[in-house]
């Protein structure tokens, strides 16, 4: 059963799941979709073209589902898909996709985001992920899977963050932050390899060994791009045919992000 308060507007075209809990003065617009036991909670708007999965909490002053801060938008019907239990703390703001690129702004599941987090227009981003108090990314960021973005985190448009990636308090993200890397300062500079939160994550140390030694690869060895790229082609060989497969499953995003087009990498 829904429990909406009296003095919530919840546009009767909005689609709700079941056990959905709506706060005072929330309001829900008419195309949003909630999932069954989502919480809106007291003075957070849902609005535009937007759904959530279910048993995300949206917590006070939220703005989820506005348009974009872009001045090319011009109304087009654009997109915002939020998966699965997620958390939105106080005053996040998240807005829809536009027309310049796929139309939509996603956003995976379980993610962690705490209070003034903006996530712009057309940004995806993966699940598991945390973004400390008022990190803030630009349009057309990609976040991978169990990225941790700290506080003050500010991310230029179109950057990439890979999966497990980490930055500390106040970093400025310029340029794409590879897999595994850990990243500080103004502009952002590498700083080795996030090895005790892969551990907490269970990789073990053959693959964390293999990181090191890529890390060294691409940031230590004095190589260009394309010299790094082919050593770590070499090294991802010796270790399938090795067997050594927790090798590979880190070495393969590894090298693929870095071979991906992009803003080039943070050194």
């Amino acid at each position: 059963m829904n429990q909406i308060h009296a003095t919530a507007l919840v546009d009767p075209k909005a689609q709700l799941g079941d056990n959905v809990q709506i706060g005072p003065f929330a309001i829900i617009g008419p195309e949003v979709q909630l999932g069954d036991g989502c919480q809106v909670m007291a003075y957070a708007q849902v609005i535009g073209r937007t759904s959530l999965g279910a048993k995300n909490i949206i917590h006070s002053h939220c703005v989820i589902g506005n348009v974009p801060q872009d001045k090319k938008y011009a109304g087009e019907p654009t997109q915002l898909r939020i998966g699965s239990e997620n958390t939105f703390r106080e005053s996040c703001t998240v807005n829809l996709g536009t027309a310049q690129d796929q139309g939509v702004t996603t956003i995976g599941d379980r993610n962690w985001v705490m209070a003034y987090v903006h996530i712009a227009h057309d940004c995806d981003v993966g699940s598991n992920t945390i973004m400390a108090n008022a990190t803030q990314l630009a349009g057309h960021v990609q976040v991978g899977d169990w990225a941790i973005l700290g506080g003050l985190t500010g991310v230029h448009q179109f950057v990439r963050i890979g999966a497990h990636a980490m930055t500390g308090a106040g970093t400025t993200l310029l340029q794409d932050l590879p897999p595994y890397v850990m990243a500080t300062g103004n502009p952002a500079g590498a700083h080795g390899i996030n090895t005790e939160g892969l551990k907490r994550r269970g990789f073990d140390e053959p693959a964390l060994l293999a990181l090191r030694r890529a890390y060294k690869t691409v940031y230590k060895a004095g190589h260009t791009l394309a010299e790094a790229l082919a050593q770590l082609e070499s090294d991802l060989a010796s270790a399938k045919a090795a067997g050594q497969s927790s090798v590979v499953d880190v070495l393969t995003p590894f090298k693929a992000f870095l071979a991906a087009p992009g803003r080039g990498i943070v050194r």
